[in-house]
Formats: structure tokens, sequence, C-alpha cells
């Protein structure tokens, strides 16, 4: 019967520190500030170069011209599937949402300087606005 205790009492500790060792890198995961400005807004217009709907995010790339005509290539982090239905979007704009589609982005700047970004409003050209998430201003 001791033995039993003993092994119980090592399994439940074992299983603790698992979890303490698997949350550091969990929540760490889901840290949008780690690699984004939270206080660098910025709006970029161009065409849907590729959209990737999976969990846990999905991700937008667009082509976006500069003043020379030169393509620059963004690429922008989003939620889950789950966040597009939250947003609003039926299933015939996500339909609509692929290469090609005209599109205004406004979203958080990577830290880095790169042409990345967390995004937080979509709008297609045609009108359609769907935010993601609180903007600065919580809004």
């Amino acid at each position: 019967m001791a033995h039993s205790k003993i092994r119980v009492a090592l399994l439940g500790s074992a299983l603790w520190m698992l979890a303490f060792v698997m949350a550091g890198p969990a929540l760490a995961h889901h840290s949008v500030q780690a690699e984004f400005d939270v206080h660098k807004v910025i709006t970029i217009t161009g065409t849907v170069a590729k959209v990737e709907f999976i969990n846990p995010h999905s991700y937008l790339t667009v082509d976006v011209k500069d003043a020379n005509g030169n393509v620059q290539h963004w690429a922008f982090e989003m939620g889950g599937i789950g966040t597009f239905r939250r947003a609003g979007m039926t299933k015939q704009d996500r339909d609509d949402f692929k290469p090609g589609l005209p599109i205004t982005i406004t979203g958080l700047a990577a830290k880095d300087g790169s042409t990345t970004g967390h995004l937080s409003e979509m709008k297609f050209g045609d009108g359609r606005v769907f935010k993601f998430g609180a903007d600065p201003n919580d809004n």
C-alpha cells in the first residue's frame, strides 16, 4: 500500500512539473507584443497574393506596389478560422477572399521593421469591412 501511495505521489508531481514546463511556451506563443509594436498601426493597400485558413493562426500575403511600381510582399498574421466568423465574415465572404482581391489592411507593425504585421482590420475593394479585435483606441 505504501508503494502505491508513493507511486501516485511521484506521478502526480511529474505531471505538475510537466504542466509548468509546457505553460511557458504556450503563453509566450500568444504574445502579440513580443513580435509586433502595439503603438505603431500601419495601413497598406494592395491585392491578395495568398490566404492560408489554418489553426491556430491564419496568414495573409498582400502584394503592394511602391511609388516606383516595385511590388513588396506583406505578410500578416491573423487569428484562427473562428475569428473570421466572429468578425462577421460569411462563407461567401471567405470564398471571395482569394488572390487578386483588392484589399486595404490595418494592423500592427512588426518590431523588426520587416514587411510583416498583425492584422486588425481588412477592407475589401467593394467596401466590406471586417474587424479582428479592438484597435488601439478600443473601438
